[in-house]
């Protein structure tokens, strides 16, 4: 069993994330110059009056509030938008963002030609860095109905679980806390003594139908739709979801109490950030809660006391991730947080669905009880890792869903229950737990880097391999192996990562330095290899799966004389390839490459 205290909670490592996430960061930044425009939230048959406007550092409408609003007033004017009820549109900010940026809501909703013109005219200003819609995200659930038995073949199914009951052994989640941001939360007897508490973000009070704008309840009061088309074109009418609840639910339900269900970190806390409600929830409010979550400051809202050391996001949207997005993942990545998401239903390439597109958080894909690719699963080499999503009605029930706790009530919250669920939303909370279970039995809180290197080195192979057109990650998660290699020293080496058949050149050393290389590969790849070539001196590749390869410690090597070293596996394994370059002599100007014929 878990052999940590619950003070372990607060020992964070920022400062090696904070270097990462700075990388990614000023990668990101360098795409997004002054005045840039995203028009990805913008779609036919919506229309928008939220707006986020991010100004330059030093500027003066950060510091003044009447060179802000003179700055609206005039994209306002040359965006030349009808009047509303007889008077000229008119814009004003709402509140300063998390990231710093402003928050502005125009005196009524534009369709998507008003809206493009205004951010347009917005970029104009040369304080302006860049300008977004505050787009919409929704849960990400395949709909279902129907509620049959209460059997969670996804912890447990040898073909299609995540080999739970191994890790139980030794992890169930003490300590660690899970932030799960979705439509908040409902009371339940299985998992009330494992939440702690939580923060309702929504400022709009239609999404929110609490009455008010933010407070510190985050209740889920229903995201039902009684009206054909109210959120967009086409929406249908439907009932409450309570899918945060089912989400927080697959972390941390109450275990061993002789009733309901079991979570997959039973002994982890889960604190709720209600972002989701009727029609779903904003960018604005969700990057914000990202950042509350992680322990980060936001403008009116107290501060978190107990910050997560994994975040859960079962939503998203369509369009590219947005610099507002970035931002904020960028901030809880620095401050020690894993951010866990979903790639979303839409059985297409996540490329183009955010936030799993977004760089640093781990995006997960959904299985069906076979351990092949559920039929609505998002896919794409941007996916990291799978778990049980379920198959639907395709599988019958119970095995069609993922089942967890939820409630009764049609519209409004009333009696506690449980149903199943299906979509890459039930598949991200998998990984979630399982997360909380490494950190749980953790010398130190892994970085959200060194997370995803166990997660992928140890993930099972799919026992049906996803389409080659489809990937969905390094494989399905495997609890029992991720607990265990944290367990035993653990902390996957500091490796460079290698991206499929490209060579990094200029690597050189002294007599027996090492250089370390890092290849994660895809189910079902073929013929890897590695190669060193060119420069100067001798070196020579050694290659270990799952973990640092040495001089002394490797699975194969090559040790010609020279650099024109090679190492071939025909049939490898999916996870990750450690190869080292290591000086028989000094070295210099040495190439590496690793390649594989993909799935």
């Amino acid at each position: 069993m878990n052999r940590k205290s619950s003070s372990r909670v607060s020992r964070r490592r920022p400062l090696v994330a904070a270097l990462a996430a700075i990388v990614t960061f000023g990668a990101f930044a360098a795409t997004a110059s002054a005045g840039d425009v995203s028009t990805a939230g913008l779609r036919d048959g919506e229309t928008y009056d939220r707006f986020i406007v991010k100004y330059r550092d030093g500027s003066s409408a950060r510091t003044s509030s009447a060179t802000l609003q003179r700055s609206l007033v005039g994209a306002v004017s040359r965006a030349s938008l009808g009047p509303s009820n007889g008077k000229a549109v008119s814009a004003a900010k709402l509140r300063r963002l998390g990231i710093g940026a402003e928050l502005v809501q125009t005196s009524r909703k534009l369709d998507r030609v008003e809206a493009e013109s205004l951010l347009r005219q917005l970029a104009t200003d040369p304080e302006v860095e860049f300008v977004e819609v505050d787009a919409k995200r929704y849960a990400r659930l395949v709909p279902n109905d129907t509620y049959y038995n209460q059997y969670q073949w996804h912890f447990k199914d040898p073909v299609g679980g995540i080999n739970l009951p191994a890790a139980w052994d030794n992890a169930t989640g003490a300590g660690v806390v899970v932030a799960v941001l979705d439509t908040g939360i409902t009371a339940h007897s299985d998992m009330d003594a494992n939440i702690l508490p939580g923060y309702d973000f929504i400022s709009d009070t239609f999404v929110s139908r609490d009455g008010d704008g933010r407070d510190a309840n985050p209740r889920d009061e229903g995201d039902w739709n009684p009206v054909a088309g109210e959120c967009y074109a086409g929406s249908p009418v439907q009932d409450s979801s309570w899918h945060g609840t089912h989400v927080a639910g697959t972390v941390a339900e109450v275990s061993n109490n002789a009733k309901g269900m079991a979570g997959g970190a039973f002994n982890a806390k889960v604190v709720p950030a209600r972002v989701l409600g009727r029609c779903g929830g904003y960018t604005s409010d969700i990057s914000d809660a990202v950042i509350w979550a992680s322990g980060g400051t936001v403008a009116g809202v107290p501060a978190n006391a107990n910050p997560a050391e994994v975040i859960n996001l079962s939503l998203g949207g369509s369009g590219a991730c947005s610099a507002v997005e970035q931002n904020a993942f960028n901030i809880a990545i620095a401050n020690g947080s894993t951010v866990v998401v979903a790639a979303g239903n839409d059985a297409s390439n996540v490329n183009g669905f955010s936030p799993g597109n977004c760089a640093g958080v781990i995006t997960v894909g959904a299985t069906r009880i076979t351990g092949g690719i559920a039929s609505y699963s998002n896919y794409g080499t941007r996916i990291d890792i799978s778990a049980p999503g379920g198959g639907g009605s395709v599988d019958g029930n119970p095995g069609g869903y993922v089942w967890s706790a939820g409630n009764a009530g049609t519209t409004v919250p009333t009696t506690e229950t449980y149903f199943g669920m299906g979509g890459t939303s039930m598949a991200a909370p998998h990984v979630a737990a399982v997360v909380a279970l490494m950190q749980s039995v953790a010398e130190t809180p892994l970085t959200p880097a060194q997370v995803l290197a166990v997660l992928k080195s140890t993930a099972r192979p799919f026992p049906v391999a996803p389409p080659a057109n489809r990937p969905i990650g390094a494989g399905i998660v495997n609890a029992a192996a991720a607990v265990q290699a944290v367990m035993g020293g653990g902390e996957p080496p500091t490796a460079t990562p290698l991206t499929n058949n490209v060579a990094i050149g200029g690597n050189t050393g002294a007599k027996d330095a090492v250089v370390q290389y890092a290849l994660v590969v895809p189910a079902g790849a073929k013929n890897l290899s590695f190669i060193s070539f060119g420069g100067s001196g001798n070196a020579d590749v050694y290659v270990k799966f799952g973990s640092a390869a040495t001089a002394t410690n490797y699975d194969l090597r090559s040790v010609r004389p020279g650099n024109n070293e090679v190492v071939n596996i025909a049939n490898p394994q999916a996870g990750t390839y450690y190869v080292s370059l290591v000086g028989k002599t000094a070295f210099s100007n040495v190439s590496v490459r690793g390649s594989f014929t993909a799935p």
